[in-house]
């Protein structure tokens, strides 16, 4: 098991693969700070927020992506929440693309939100992306939908990402990459 690595192997499966339940648990942390910064946003107009809280999440993805996700701030949070139930494991090769496209709306939305704090024509930008890092993080807390997963699955399928050795699963099983 090494400390930078994205996902672990386990006893029966040949690829590597990480926790469904603190995924899911850490996509609901990472969903009520977008929802506090959004209500800032939003409702007080308050635009000074909004950059820590991008910057947490963008942290929060990087530690997960270049050293282990297991060690990202809101996955550790999530172990604590799920530490009762059993583990029920996922191909770790799509939500690091997933966590990926994450890292990118993020580091978006931070850049982005420095300039809203002094000029609020930036809002609309930076509103736009917070509603669809929003949609996501719904999609995959809620209900188990882990688009960023779907995409990497469509990326292979018109061959603009090389096809892995091994077939991981999606979240619940409901696809074989």
């Amino acid at each position: 098991m090494s400390i930078l690595s994205f996902g672990d192997y386990i006893e029966g499966r040949k690829y590597k693969v990480l926790d469904e339940r603190q995924l899911r648990a850490s996509a609901g942390i990472m969903l009520l700070l977008g929802i506090i910064a959004s209500i800032n946003g939003f409702i007080l107009n308050k635009y000074t927020v909004i950059p820590y809280i991008s910057g947490f999440l963008l942290l929060n993805f990087l530690i997960g992506i270049f050293i282990n996700p297991k060690y990202a701030p809101t996955m550790l949070l999530a172990k604590l929440i799920v530490y009762k139930q059993s583990p029920l494991p996922i191909g770790a090769i799509q939500k690091k693309f997933a966590w990926s496209l994450g890292l990118v709306l993020s580091t978006v939305i931070f850049s982005l939100s420095l300039f809203l704090i002094n000029d609020a024509t930036f809002f609309d930008p930076v509103c736009l992306l917070c509603l669809i890092c929003l949609v996501l993080l719904y999609l995959e807390a809620a209900f188990g939908i882990c688009v960023g997963c779907k995409l990497y699955d469509l990326a292979i399928n018109l061959n603009l990402l090389k096809n892995p050795t091994e077939k991981p699963n999606c979240m619940g099983d409901s696809c074989e990459v």
